[in-house]
């Protein structure tokens, strides 16, 4: 479910933790080497995305944070600043012919130009966490 994430909120906080859980510790962001993307451009997306993004004339960026269940994909349209909530379960990542990475949650879906080496590393580090935490989301059904 697509959220604004604009002001504080504290009911739309809680539903964001309970989906993909909270932020990862320090020796966990560590580890990683980071938790964070680097600025992604968005070359296609689905259609309740793709209506916000076209309200402005801005290039089309978004980032992504790796959480303890799941990940976030946040962008801005206008003033606001919008949050996908992804947990590992329902996260699909394509790897396009055509250097861009597609990441899918039910009806949701957005296609990221992978154009330099440094998010290719943050995808490949995105597939090694999933794999590595993504069996806990099952176990919760």
């Amino acid at each position: 479910m697509l959220h604004n994430v604009s002001y504080n909120n504290p009911k739309i906080d809680r539903v964001i933790k309970q989906e993909v859980g909270g932020i990862l510790t320090l020796k966990e962001r560590w580890k990683l080497k980071g938790s964070g993307s680097p600025k992604l451009l968005i070359t296609q997306a689905s259609i309740q995305i793709h209506n916000l993004m076209v309200m402005d004339n801005n290039a089309n960026n978004c980032n992504i944070e790796i959480r303890q269940k799941g990940i976030i994909v946040r962008f801005r349209s206008l003033l606001e600043t919008y949050a996908l909530p992804i947990p590992f379960y329902k996260l699909t990542l394509y790897k396009g012919l055509a250097q861009e990475y597609s990441i899918h949650r039910d009806n949701y879906f957005v296609k990221i130009k992978a154009d330099q080496q440094r998010i290719h590393q943050f995808f490949d580090k995105l597939q090694w966490f999933k794999a590595d935490h993504g069996y806990d989301q099952v176990d919760d059904l």
